[in-house]
Protein backbone atom coordinates (compact mmCIF):
# COMPACT_ATOMS: atom_id res chain seq x y z
CA UNK A 1 0.00 0.00 0.00
CA UNK A 2 1.20 3.51 -0.77
CA UNK A 3 1.30 5.94 2.16
CA UNK A 4 1.58 9.66 1.42
CA UNK A 5 3.85 12.00 3.37
CA UNK A 6 3.82 15.76 3.76
CA UNK A 7 6.11 17.90 5.91
CA UNK A 8 4.93 21.31 7.07
CA UNK A 9 7.74 23.72 7.82
CA UNK A 10 8.54 27.22 9.00
CA UNK A 11 7.83 30.46 7.16
CA UNK A 12 11.46 31.44 7.78
CA UNK A 13 13.74 29.87 5.16
CA UNK A 14 16.73 30.05 7.51
CA UNK A 15 14.95 27.70 9.92
CA UNK A 16 13.82 25.34 7.16
CA UNK A 17 17.33 24.97 5.74
CA UNK A 18 18.98 24.56 9.14
CA UNK A 19 16.49 21.96 10.37
CA UNK A 20 16.16 19.95 7.15
CA UNK A 21 18.84 17.30 7.98
CA UNK A 22 16.90 16.21 11.08
CA UNK A 23 13.67 15.99 9.09
CA UNK A 24 15.34 14.02 6.30
CA UNK A 25 16.84 11.54 8.77
CA UNK A 26 13.44 10.97 10.39
CA UNK A 27 11.74 10.43 7.03
CA UNK A 28 14.38 7.87 6.04
CA UNK A 29 13.79 5.92 9.25
CA UNK A 30 10.04 6.01 8.78
CA UNK A 31 10.30 4.91 5.14
CA UNK A 32 12.46 1.95 6.15
CA UNK A 33 9.98 0.85 8.83
CA UNK A 34 7.05 1.04 6.42
CA UNK A 35 9.01 -0.79 3.72
CA UNK A 36 9.68 -3.58 6.19
CA UNK A 37 5.93 -3.84 6.72
CA UNK A 38 5.29 -3.99 2.98
CA UNK A 39 4.26 -0.38 2.43
CA UNK A 40 5.75 2.42 0.34
CA UNK A 41 6.13 5.93 1.76
CA UNK A 42 5.69 8.49 -1.01
CA UNK A 43 6.50 12.19 -0.50
CA UNK A 44 3.78 14.37 -1.97
CA UNK A 45 6.12 17.30 -2.64
CA UNK A 46 9.77 17.37 -3.72
CA UNK A 47 12.91 18.56 -1.98
CA UNK A 48 13.52 22.10 -3.21
CA UNK A 49 16.63 23.37 -4.96
CA UNK A 50 16.99 25.79 -2.04
CA UNK A 51 17.97 22.93 0.22
CA UNK A 52 14.93 21.67 2.12
CA UNK A 53 11.75 19.65 1.60
CA UNK A 54 9.26 21.59 3.71
CA UNK A 55 5.94 23.16 2.76
CA UNK A 56 6.72 26.81 3.48
CA UNK A 57 3.47 28.70 2.88
CA UNK A 58 -0.29 28.26 3.00
CA UNK A 59 -0.64 28.64 -0.78
CA UNK A 60 2.05 26.05 -1.41
CA UNK A 61 0.25 23.63 0.89
CA UNK A 62 -3.09 24.22 -0.85
CA UNK A 63 -1.54 23.57 -4.26
CA UNK A 64 0.09 20.33 -3.07
CA UNK A 65 -3.17 18.99 -1.65
CA UNK A 66 -5.06 19.98 -4.80
CA UNK A 67 -2.87 17.57 -6.78
CA UNK A 68 -3.06 14.78 -4.18
CA UNK A 69 -5.33 11.75 -4.15
CA UNK A 70 -7.87 12.78 -1.49
CA UNK A 71 -8.31 9.17 -0.34
CA UNK A 72 -4.60 8.49 0.17
CA UNK A 73 -3.58 7.41 3.70
CA UNK A 74 -1.45 10.38 4.77
CA UNK A 75 1.28 10.97 7.35
CA UNK A 76 2.16 14.52 8.39
CA UNK A 77 5.71 13.93 9.66
CA UNK A 78 7.34 16.59 11.83
CA UNK A 79 10.87 16.80 13.22
CA UNK A 80 10.74 20.60 13.46
CA UNK A 81 8.52 23.50 14.46
CA UNK A 82 5.89 23.96 11.76
CA UNK A 83 3.21 26.45 10.77
CA UNK A 84 -0.07 24.53 10.99
CA UNK A 85 -1.88 26.77 8.51
CA UNK A 86 0.47 25.54 5.77
CA UNK A 87 -1.37 22.20 5.78
CA UNK A 88 -4.62 22.82 7.65
CA UNK A 89 -6.63 23.86 4.54
CA UNK A 90 -5.61 20.71 2.68
CA UNK A 91 -6.20 18.45 5.66
CA UNK A 92 -9.67 19.97 6.11
CA UNK A 93 -10.83 18.36 2.85
CA UNK A 94 -8.67 15.23 2.85
CA UNK A 95 -10.77 12.06 3.02
CA UNK A 96 -8.11 9.43 3.69
CA UNK A 97 -6.89 8.59 7.21
CA UNK A 98 -4.50 11.19 8.66
CA UNK A 99 -1.61 10.42 11.01
CA UNK A 100 0.44 13.18 12.65
CA UNK A 101 3.85 11.86 13.61
CA UNK A 102 6.95 13.26 15.33
CA UNK A 103 10.38 12.04 16.33
CA UNK A 104 11.03 11.99 20.09
CA UNK A 105 13.88 14.47 20.07
CA UNK A 106 14.66 17.78 21.71
CA UNK A 107 16.98 19.00 18.96
CA UNK A 108 14.29 20.90 17.06
CA UNK A 109 10.72 21.42 18.27
CA UNK A 110 9.17 18.61 16.25
CA UNK A 111 7.03 17.41 19.13
CA UNK A 112 5.94 21.00 19.71
CA UNK A 113 5.02 21.40 16.05
CA UNK A 114 3.02 18.18 16.02
CA UNK A 115 1.11 19.11 19.18
CA UNK A 116 0.24 22.48 17.68
CA UNK A 117 -1.09 20.77 14.58
CA UNK A 118 -3.05 18.33 16.75
CA UNK A 119 -4.65 21.20 18.65
CA UNK A 120 -5.49 22.96 15.40
CA UNK A 121 -7.03 19.81 13.90
CA UNK A 122 -9.02 19.26 17.10
CA UNK A 123 -10.40 22.80 17.03
CA UNK A 124 -11.25 22.47 13.32
CA UNK A 125 -13.06 19.16 13.87
CA UNK A 126 -10.75 17.27 11.50
CA UNK A 127 -10.27 13.61 12.39
CA UNK A 128 -6.71 12.40 12.89
CA UNK A 129 -4.52 9.94 14.75
CA UNK A 130 -1.17 10.78 16.33
CA UNK A 131 2.08 8.95 17.10
CA UNK A 132 5.65 9.59 18.26
CA UNK A 133 8.89 7.65 18.70
CA UNK A 134 12.57 8.08 19.43
CA UNK A 135 13.85 5.09 17.46
CA UNK A 136 10.85 3.92 15.40
CA UNK A 137 11.76 0.44 16.63
CA UNK A 138 9.99 0.37 20.01
CA UNK A 139 7.00 -1.88 20.61
CA UNK A 140 4.67 1.03 21.44
CA UNK A 141 5.33 2.72 18.10
CA UNK A 142 5.25 -0.48 16.05
CA UNK A 143 1.96 -1.68 17.51
CA UNK A 144 0.23 1.69 17.13
CA UNK A 145 1.51 2.14 13.59
CA UNK A 146 0.19 -1.33 12.68
CA UNK A 147 -3.16 -0.35 14.19
CA UNK A 148 -3.33 2.76 11.99
CA UNK A 149 -2.28 0.87 8.86
CA UNK A 150 -4.98 -1.73 9.47
CA UNK A 151 -7.87 0.40 10.72
CA UNK A 152 -7.02 4.01 9.81
CA UNK A 153 -7.08 5.13 13.44
CA UNK A 154 -5.19 4.79 16.73
CA UNK A 155 -6.90 4.54 20.11
CA UNK A 156 -4.59 5.72 22.90
CA UNK A 157 -4.95 5.28 26.65
CA UNK A 158 -6.40 8.47 28.16
CA UNK A 159 -7.75 6.89 31.33
CA UNK A 160 -5.86 9.50 33.37
CA UNK A 161 -8.53 12.08 32.54
CA UNK A 162 -11.89 12.52 34.25
CA UNK A 163 -14.55 15.22 34.00
CA UNK A 164 -14.73 17.61 36.95
CA UNK A 165 -18.50 18.00 36.98
CA UNK A 166 -18.86 18.44 40.72
CA UNK A 167 -16.09 20.00 42.81
CA UNK A 168 -16.11 19.70 46.58
CA UNK A 169 -15.15 23.12 47.95
CA UNK A 170 -15.35 24.64 51.38
CA UNK A 171 -18.06 27.24 51.90
CA UNK A 172 -15.42 29.99 51.85
CA UNK A 173 -13.89 28.80 48.59
CA UNK A 174 -17.31 28.41 46.98
CA UNK A 175 -18.12 31.97 47.96
CA UNK A 176 -14.78 33.08 46.48
CA UNK A 177 -15.54 31.37 43.17
CA UNK A 178 -18.97 33.02 43.01
CA UNK A 179 -17.44 36.41 43.78
CA UNK A 180 -14.66 36.10 41.20
CA UNK A 181 -17.09 34.93 38.50
CA UNK A 182 -19.53 37.75 39.28
CA UNK A 183 -16.73 40.30 39.06
CA UNK A 184 -15.60 38.99 35.66
CA UNK A 185 -19.15 39.09 34.34
CA UNK A 186 -19.79 42.57 35.75
CA UNK A 187 -16.50 44.37 35.12
CA UNK A 188 -15.44 42.33 32.09
CA UNK A 189 -11.90 41.27 31.11
CA UNK A 190 -9.82 42.50 28.19
CA UNK A 191 -7.17 40.43 26.42
CA UNK A 192 -4.90 42.78 24.50
CA UNK A 193 -4.03 41.00 21.26
CA UNK A 194 -1.13 42.42 19.25
CA UNK A 195 -2.12 40.72 15.97
CA UNK A 196 -3.68 37.25 15.98
CA UNK A 197 -2.60 33.97 14.46
CA UNK A 198 1.10 33.91 15.28
CA UNK A 199 2.97 31.23 13.26
CA UNK A 200 -0.23 29.74 11.90
CA UNK A 201 -1.39 28.73 15.38
CA UNK A 202 -5.09 28.31 14.63
CA UNK A 203 -5.48 26.48 17.95
CA UNK A 204 -4.38 29.62 19.81
CA UNK A 205 -7.30 31.76 18.61
CA UNK A 206 -10.48 31.67 20.71
CA UNK A 207 -13.62 32.68 18.80
CA UNK A 208 -15.02 35.90 20.25
CA UNK A 209 -18.44 34.42 20.93
CA UNK A 210 -16.95 31.82 23.29
CA UNK A 211 -15.17 34.54 25.26
CA UNK A 212 -18.07 36.99 25.31
CA UNK A 213 -20.34 34.52 27.11
CA UNK A 214 -18.09 34.67 30.16
CA UNK A 215 -17.39 38.41 30.09
CA UNK A 216 -14.04 38.32 28.28
CA UNK A 217 -13.31 40.47 25.24
CA UNK A 218 -10.39 41.16 22.93
CA UNK A 219 -8.75 44.51 22.36
CA UNK A 220 -7.30 44.01 18.90
CA UNK A 221 -4.09 45.99 18.78
CA UNK A 222 -1.52 46.26 16.01
CA UNK A 223 2.13 45.41 16.34
CA UNK A 224 2.79 48.58 14.37
CA UNK A 225 1.34 50.50 17.34
CA UNK A 226 3.76 48.69 19.66
CA UNK A 227 6.65 49.45 17.30
CA UNK A 228 5.70 53.13 17.20
CA UNK A 229 5.27 53.31 20.98
CA UNK A 230 8.63 51.58 21.45
CA UNK A 231 10.33 54.21 19.32
CA UNK A 232 8.80 56.99 21.43
CA UNK A 233 10.41 55.79 24.69
CA UNK A 234 13.28 58.17 25.50
CA UNK A 235 16.83 56.96 26.08
CA UNK A 236 16.83 57.78 29.78
CA UNK A 237 13.80 55.52 30.44
CA UNK A 238 15.33 52.63 28.51
CA UNK A 239 18.62 53.09 30.36
CA UNK A 240 16.81 53.12 33.72
CA UNK A 241 15.21 49.74 32.97
CA UNK A 242 18.56 48.34 31.83
CA UNK A 243 20.26 49.49 35.05
CA UNK A 244 17.38 48.01 37.07
CA UNK A 245 18.01 44.63 35.44
CA UNK A 246 21.73 44.80 36.13
CA UNK A 247 21.25 45.98 39.72
CA UNK A 248 18.99 42.94 40.28
CA UNK A 249 21.81 40.67 39.10
CA UNK A 250 20.54 39.69 35.64
CA UNK A 251 23.61 38.67 33.63
CA UNK A 252 23.78 39.78 29.99
CA UNK A 253 26.13 37.86 27.70
CA UNK A 254 27.11 40.79 25.50
CA UNK A 255 29.24 41.02 22.37
CA UNK A 256 29.92 43.40 19.51
CA UNK A 257 28.61 41.62 16.39
CA UNK A 258 24.85 42.17 16.36
CA UNK A 259 24.34 39.55 13.66
CA UNK A 260 25.45 36.75 15.97
CA UNK A 261 25.91 38.28 19.43
CA UNK A 262 23.75 40.10 21.96
CA UNK A 263 24.56 43.81 22.00
CA UNK A 264 23.74 46.51 24.48
CA UNK A 265 21.82 48.36 21.77
CA UNK A 266 19.55 45.34 21.30
CA UNK A 267 18.88 45.14 25.04
CA UNK A 268 18.10 48.85 25.23
CA UNK A 269 15.52 48.42 22.45
CA UNK A 270 14.00 45.57 24.47
CA UNK A 271 13.85 47.91 27.47
CA UNK A 272 11.99 50.43 25.31
CA UNK A 273 9.56 47.75 24.19
CA UNK A 274 8.93 46.77 27.82
CA UNK A 275 8.03 50.36 28.79
CA UNK A 276 5.83 50.71 25.70
CA UNK A 277 4.02 47.42 26.35
CA UNK A 278 3.22 48.32 29.97
CA UNK A 279 1.87 51.71 28.94
CA UNK A 280 -0.24 50.32 26.11
CA UNK A 281 -1.70 47.68 28.42
CA UNK A 282 -2.58 50.46 30.85
CA UNK A 283 -3.95 52.79 28.17
CA UNK A 284 -6.37 50.13 26.90
CA UNK A 285 -7.20 48.62 30.32
CA UNK A 286 -5.92 45.17 29.33
CA UNK A 287 -5.90 42.45 31.97
CA UNK A 288 -3.30 40.56 29.92
CA UNK A 289 -1.51 41.14 26.62
CA UNK A 290 -0.03 38.94 23.92
CA UNK A 291 2.67 40.02 21.46
CA UNK A 292 2.97 38.05 18.22
CA UNK A 293 6.53 39.15 17.39
CA UNK A 294 7.54 36.10 15.30
CA UNK A 295 6.22 37.72 12.13
CA UNK A 296 6.38 41.42 11.47
CA UNK A 297 8.16 42.72 14.54
CA UNK A 298 11.04 40.26 14.04
CA UNK A 299 12.10 42.39 11.08
CA UNK A 300 11.88 45.65 13.03
CA UNK A 301 12.87 45.08 16.65
CA UNK A 302 14.89 42.70 18.82
CA UNK A 303 13.03 39.76 20.34
CA UNK A 304 10.15 40.38 22.74
CA UNK A 305 11.03 37.50 25.11
CA UNK A 306 13.00 39.49 27.71
CA UNK A 307 10.04 41.86 27.71
CA UNK A 308 7.53 39.03 28.14
CA UNK A 309 9.28 37.35 31.06
CA UNK A 310 9.64 40.70 32.79
CA UNK A 311 5.94 41.47 32.31
CA UNK A 312 5.03 38.15 33.93
CA UNK A 313 7.02 38.95 37.09
CA UNK A 314 5.61 40.85 40.06
CA UNK A 315 9.07 42.27 40.82
CA UNK A 316 9.80 44.24 37.66
CA UNK A 317 11.10 47.68 36.62
CA UNK A 318 8.62 50.45 37.49
CA UNK A 319 6.89 52.21 34.59
CA UNK A 320 5.17 55.52 35.27
CA UNK A 321 2.18 57.22 33.71
CA UNK A 322 2.31 60.85 32.63
CA UNK A 323 1.17 61.90 36.13
CA UNK A 324 4.04 60.01 37.74
CA UNK A 325 1.99 57.18 39.24
CA UNK A 326 3.45 53.70 38.75
CA UNK A 327 1.48 51.28 36.59
CA UNK A 328 0.47 48.14 38.52
CA UNK A 329 3.22 48.48 41.08
CA UNK A 330 4.25 45.15 42.60
CA UNK A 331 2.11 43.12 40.20
CA UNK A 332 2.70 41.41 36.87
CA UNK A 333 1.16 42.47 33.59
CA UNK A 334 0.32 38.92 32.45
CA UNK A 335 1.65 38.17 28.99
CA UNK A 336 0.71 35.26 26.74
CA UNK A 337 3.61 34.33 24.49
CA UNK A 338 2.97 34.10 20.73
CA UNK A 339 -0.52 35.57 21.23
CA UNK A 340 -1.83 32.22 22.51
CA UNK A 341 -5.25 33.41 23.63
CA UNK A 342 -5.98 30.10 25.39
CA UNK A 343 -2.92 30.74 27.57
CA UNK A 344 -3.99 34.36 28.02
CA UNK A 345 -7.41 33.41 29.35
CA UNK A 346 -5.80 30.85 31.64
CA UNK A 347 -3.31 33.44 32.90
CA UNK A 348 -6.13 35.80 33.85
CA UNK A 349 -7.93 33.04 35.80
CA UNK A 350 -4.66 32.13 37.54
CA UNK A 351 -4.01 35.76 38.43
CA UNK A 352 -7.48 36.20 39.94
CA UNK A 353 -7.44 32.93 41.91
CA UNK A 354 -3.87 33.07 43.16
CA UNK A 355 -4.15 36.73 44.13
CA UNK A 356 -7.27 35.96 46.17
CA UNK A 357 -5.65 32.94 47.85
CA UNK A 358 -2.34 34.65 48.56
CA UNK A 359 -0.45 32.23 46.31
CA UNK A 360 2.30 33.03 43.77
CA UNK A 361 0.87 34.97 40.84
CA UNK A 362 3.74 34.55 38.36
CA UNK A 363 2.69 32.26 35.54
CA UNK A 364 3.91 31.40 32.08
CA UNK A 365 3.25 29.06 29.23
CA UNK A 366 6.03 26.71 28.13
CA UNK A 367 6.43 24.56 25.07
CA UNK A 368 5.93 20.90 25.87
CA UNK A 369 9.33 20.53 24.25
CA UNK A 370 10.61 17.04 25.07
CA UNK A 371 11.35 14.75 28.02
CA UNK A 372 13.55 11.90 29.19
CA UNK A 373 14.62 9.90 32.19
CA UNK A 374 17.39 11.35 34.35
CA UNK A 375 20.49 9.88 32.68
CA UNK A 376 22.60 10.55 35.78
CA UNK A 377 20.34 8.33 37.90
CA UNK A 378 19.23 11.03 40.30
CA UNK A 379 15.53 10.29 39.75
CA UNK A 380 13.55 7.26 38.63
CA UNK A 381 10.56 9.07 37.10
CA UNK A 382 10.06 10.65 33.68
CA UNK A 383 11.01 14.34 33.64
CA UNK A 384 9.65 16.70 31.01
CA UNK A 385 11.54 19.62 29.52
CA UNK A 386 9.17 22.58 29.62
CA UNK A 387 10.92 25.28 27.59
CA UNK A 388 9.86 28.56 26.03
CA UNK A 389 11.88 31.11 24.11
CA UNK A 390 12.32 33.48 27.02
CA UNK A 391 8.96 34.48 28.51
CA UNK A 392 9.37 32.66 31.85
CA UNK A 393 9.30 35.05 34.84
CA UNK A 394 12.51 35.19 36.93
CA UNK A 395 10.48 34.37 40.05
CA UNK A 396 10.25 30.85 38.63
CA UNK A 397 14.03 30.54 38.43
CA UNK A 398 16.48 29.35 41.04
CA UNK A 399 17.89 32.60 42.44
CA UNK A 400 15.24 34.85 40.84
CA UNK A 401 16.72 37.74 38.90
CA UNK A 402 20.26 37.01 40.03
CA UNK A 403 19.84 33.39 38.95
CA UNK A 404 18.79 34.46 35.45
CA UNK A 405 20.83 35.38 32.41
CA UNK A 406 20.28 36.73 28.93
CA UNK A 407 21.71 35.25 25.73
CA UNK A 408 21.23 36.39 22.16
CA UNK A 409 18.30 34.68 20.52
CA UNK A 410 19.26 32.16 17.78
CA UNK A 411 19.75 34.10 14.51
CA UNK A 412 17.78 31.61 12.39
CA UNK A 413 14.61 32.53 14.29
CA UNK A 414 15.47 36.07 15.43
CA UNK A 415 17.43 38.08 12.84
CA UNK A 416 17.31 41.31 14.89
CA UNK A 417 18.69 39.58 17.98
CA UNK A 418 17.59 40.47 21.47
CA UNK A 419 18.16 38.73 24.77
CA UNK A 420 16.39 35.78 26.33
CA UNK A 421 15.47 35.44 29.99
CA UNK A 422 17.11 32.11 30.74
CA UNK A 423 17.07 30.30 34.06
CA UNK A 424 16.32 26.90 35.55
CA UNK A 425 13.05 26.59 37.43
CA UNK A 426 13.21 26.19 41.19
CA UNK A 427 11.79 23.03 42.77
CA UNK A 428 8.25 23.15 44.08
CA UNK A 429 4.66 22.08 43.55
CA UNK A 430 2.95 23.37 40.41
CA UNK A 431 -0.48 23.38 38.86
CA UNK A 432 -0.42 22.83 35.10
CA UNK A 433 -3.27 23.40 32.69
CA UNK A 434 -4.40 23.97 29.14
CA UNK A 435 -7.50 25.66 27.80
CA UNK A 436 -8.45 24.59 24.26
CA UNK A 437 -11.33 24.58 21.80
CA UNK A 438 -13.05 21.33 20.83
CA UNK A 439 -16.47 20.78 19.32
CA UNK A 440 -17.16 24.51 19.39
CA UNK A 441 -16.67 24.61 23.18
CA UNK A 442 -13.99 25.88 25.53
CA UNK A 443 -12.42 23.08 27.56
CA UNK A 444 -9.68 22.86 30.15
CA UNK A 445 -7.36 20.06 31.22
CA UNK A 446 -5.76 20.70 34.61
CA UNK A 447 -3.49 18.69 36.85
CA UNK A 448 -0.84 18.73 39.54
CA UNK A 449 2.87 18.44 39.08
CA UNK A 450 6.23 19.32 40.47
CA UNK A 451 9.20 21.30 39.23
CA UNK A 452 12.25 19.30 40.26
CA UNK A 453 15.99 19.87 40.54
CA UNK A 454 18.35 17.74 38.51
CA UNK A 455 22.11 17.51 38.68
CA UNK A 456 24.17 20.16 36.92
CA UNK A 457 25.32 17.52 34.45
CA UNK A 458 21.79 16.38 33.59
CA UNK A 459 20.52 19.96 33.41
CA UNK A 460 23.27 20.90 30.99
CA UNK A 461 22.58 17.82 28.86
CA UNK A 462 18.93 18.77 28.53
CA UNK A 463 19.73 22.39 27.77
CA UNK A 464 22.24 21.44 25.07
CA UNK A 465 19.82 18.85 23.65
CA UNK A 466 17.21 21.57 23.09
CA UNK A 467 17.84 25.34 22.78
CA UNK A 468 20.54 26.36 25.23
CA UNK A 469 19.56 30.03 25.28
CA UNK A 470 16.05 29.34 26.59
CA UNK A 471 14.70 28.82 30.14
CA UNK A 472 13.79 25.31 31.32
CA UNK A 473 11.47 23.81 33.90
CA UNK A 474 12.21 20.19 34.78
CA UNK A 475 8.60 19.04 35.13
CA UNK A 476 7.08 15.91 36.63
CA UNK A 477 3.35 15.45 36.07
CA UNK A 478 1.43 13.58 38.75
CA UNK A 479 -0.59 10.59 37.58
CA UNK A 480 0.09 11.16 33.88
CA UNK A 481 2.49 9.07 31.82
CA UNK A 482 4.48 10.43 28.90
CA UNK A 483 2.32 8.72 26.31
CA UNK A 484 -0.96 9.67 28.00
CA UNK A 485 0.11 13.30 27.96
CA UNK A 486 1.04 13.18 24.29
CA UNK A 487 -2.17 11.39 23.36
CA UNK A 488 -4.43 13.86 25.16
CA UNK A 489 -2.74 17.28 25.03
CA UNK A 490 -4.36 19.65 22.54
CA UNK A 491 -1.62 22.26 22.19
CA UNK A 492 2.06 22.99 21.86
CA UNK A 493 1.87 24.99 25.09
CA UNK A 494 1.36 24.06 28.73
CA UNK A 495 0.52 26.67 31.40
CA UNK A 496 2.33 26.40 34.76
CA UNK A 497 2.11 28.21 38.08
CA UNK A 498 3.64 27.50 41.49
CA UNK A 499 1.83 27.03 44.79
CA UNK A 500 3.19 27.44 48.29
CA UNK A 501 2.72 23.77 49.22
CA UNK A 502 1.30 20.54 47.84
CA UNK A 503 -1.92 21.09 49.79
CA UNK A 504 -2.16 24.65 48.48
CA UNK A 505 -1.64 23.39 44.93
CA UNK A 506 -4.63 21.07 45.31
CA UNK A 507 -6.74 23.93 46.62
CA UNK A 508 -5.63 26.27 43.80
CA UNK A 509 -6.46 23.58 41.26
CA UNK A 510 -9.96 23.02 42.60
CA UNK A 511 -10.80 26.72 42.98
CA UNK A 512 -9.60 27.55 39.47
CA UNK A 513 -11.39 24.53 38.03
CA UNK A 514 -14.58 25.63 39.76
CA UNK A 515 -14.18 29.19 38.48
CA UNK A 516 -13.63 27.93 34.94
CA UNK A 517 -16.69 25.71 35.25
CA UNK A 518 -18.79 28.57 36.58
CA UNK A 519 -17.78 30.62 33.53
CA UNK A 520 -18.89 27.85 31.17
CA UNK A 521 -15.64 25.98 30.47
CA UNK A 522 -15.76 22.17 30.50
CA UNK A 523 -13.07 21.08 32.98
CA UNK A 524 -11.19 17.77 33.05
CA UNK A 525 -8.74 16.63 35.68
CA UNK A 526 -5.62 14.92 34.41
CA UNK A 527 -4.11 12.56 36.96
CA UNK A 528 -6.88 11.71 39.40
CA UNK A 529 -4.89 11.35 42.61
CA UNK A 530 -3.90 14.56 44.46
CA UNK A 531 -0.37 15.07 45.77
CA UNK A 532 0.11 13.34 49.11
Amino acid sequence: MKIGLVASGDLRESANVTCWPAQRAMEEKLAAVLAGLGHELVRQHPVKPGGHGFIASQREGMDIFARMDPDLPLIVAEAVWQYSHHVLPGLSSHKGPILTLANWSGEWPGLVGMLNLNGSLTKAGIGYSTLWSETFEDAFFRSRLAEWLETGRIVHDVSHVSALDAIDLSAADRELVDRLAARIRRDKVILGVFDEGCMGMYNAIIPDELLMRMGVFKERLSQSALYHATRQVPDNEATAVYHWFRDKGLRFHLGQDGASELTEAQVLDQCRMYVAAVRLADDFGCDAIGIQYQQGLKDLLPASDLVEGTLNNADRPPVARADGSVIRAGAPVPHFNEVDECAGLDAVLINRVHSALGEPVETTLHDLRWGDVDRTGGRDDFVWVFEISGAAPPEHHEGGWSGSESYRQPPMYFPAGGGTLKGYAKPGPIVWSRIYVEGGKLKMDIGLGEAVSLSAEETERRSRATTHEWPIMHGVLKGVTRDQMMARHKANHIQVVYAGSAANAERCLLVRAALAGELGIEVYRAGVEPIE
